[in-house]
């Protein structure tokens, strides 16, 4: 199985960004997927997660401004972030928990950072 990420960059206080992931190397519609991430001296978090049935959950520093989705035709995971604030910086990881085993996979990351 391998993760791309893509999307992350530099984006002032308030813009929007679009992360993309694509998957390989496994039945993409019946895993769940998530956005983690980890900020410099902090553990990584579960940012969003969206399960093959297509029901998401996130965390609560991110409810009503990011929203995950999913083309299963792509095999591609997205999470829009809006209004974006300085703390949302961070590395961005995909995750892939994989159907009936439960084990995860990782993509790369990519680096957002929020910033005037």
């Amino acid at each position: 199985v391998q993760l791309q990420a893509f999307g992350g960059g530099l984006v002032q206080p308030g813009g929007s960004l679009r992360l993309s992931c694509v998957a390989s190397g496994s039945i993409f519609s019946i895993n769940d997927m998530g956005w983690y991430r980890q900020a410099p001296g902090k553990q990584r978090e579960l940012v969003a997660r969206i399960t093959a049935e297509f029901s998401t959950n996130y965390a609560d520093s991110v409810k009503g401004r990011f929203t995950i989705s999913r083309d299963n035709a792509k095999r591609t995971v997205y999470l829009q972030m809006n209004s974006l604030k300085p703390e949302d910086t961070a590395v961005y990881y995909c995750n892939m928990r994989s159907h009936p085993t439960g084990y995860d996979y990782w993509g790369q990351g990519t680096l957002v950072t929020v910033s005037s």
